[in-house]
């Protein structure tokens, strides 16, 4: 059953439901993870979403902040949520497809701006989020899996626009690149977009406060598709939709796509 998958911070999907639905009618993602949504479950303005075909969705949302979804044309079931580092957020949902892949949508938090967990608190849990994810996929090795989502981390040298200048920034820094690492190898992840775009700058972020993001092109790579060693070899057609981020009025990330024949 080939899929295509995509995953997306759209940064309030109530105040963007016209760029979801843009995206859902020019690309037909099987399925779409969304990070940032910004809204409780029962008011994500799915009516558009389903006429397009996405019929089915799983959910985790709050007022406001954060908050996860994954809308699909594919038939999935609720295969329930984590409340990593225990701070109450809504920043993981998981679905399970027909043919047994379990999709894991999640938004790691952004970490504010001092890279240290003893001056910023939102730093430390950051930190103490992929830990506690780390541990978890040490505990029960995910199988058939694909985890997805804005990871606000930026690994390799050539996922962001200046490596030195951007060691001692959050989202980059060596210690926030280590845990994000032994995540990754607790469930022994592939990194999907990479595996198909191995070399070159990629970034799928640009920052708000950049006057001219395109020409500036300062970005970061902070969006991920990671499939688990049983799938992963299954990927392929990974890209991600700079264009989007010069859509009227859109979110600071774009797009992420792969593609999985299963």
């Amino acid at each position: 059953m080939p899929f295509t998958l995509a995953t997306w911070n759209i940064n309030s999907v109530r105040l963007r439901e016209g760029l979801v639905a843009r995206l859902m009618a020019e690309e037909q993602p099987d399925i779409l993870c969304l990070q940032e949504c910004k809204s409780p479950v029962e008011k994500i303005p799915v009516e558009q979403f389903q006429a397009l075909g996405y019929t089915h969705m799983v959910a985790r949302g709050q007022k406001g902040y954060n908050g996860v979804a994954i809308l699909s044309k594919l038939p999935l079931q609720d295969a329930g949520s984590t409340d990593w580092a225990n701070l109450g957020h809504a920043r993981h949902v998981a679905a399970r497809l027909e043919n047994g892949v379990t999709i894991h949508n999640c938004y790691v938090p952004a970490g504010g701006d001092i890279p240290d967990r003893a001056q910023n608190e939102k730093f430390g849990q950051k930190l103490d989020f992929l830990t506690h994810l780390r541990d978890d996929f040490h505990a029960a090795k995910p199988q058939k899996s694909i985890l997805v989502g804005d990871l606000n981390i930026a690994p390799r040298e050539d996922d962001v626009w200046n490596h030195k200048q951007l060691l001692k920034i959050v989202s980059h820094t060596p210690i926030e690149v280590e845990h994000l690492a032994q995540t990754q190898n607790a469930g022994s992840f592939v990194d999907v977009t990479r595996k198909d775009i191995p070399n070159g700058l990629l970034y799928s972020w640009w920052s708000y406060r950049s006057p001219d993001w395109d020409a500036a092109d300062k970005g970061r790579r902070l969006d991920h598709i990671w499939a688990t060693p049983d799938i992963a070899q299954a990927s392929h057609s990974s890209r991600i939709l700079r264009a989007v981020r010069g859509w009227e009025q859109p979110s600071d990330h774009a797009p992420v796509l792969a593609t999985f024949d299963l």
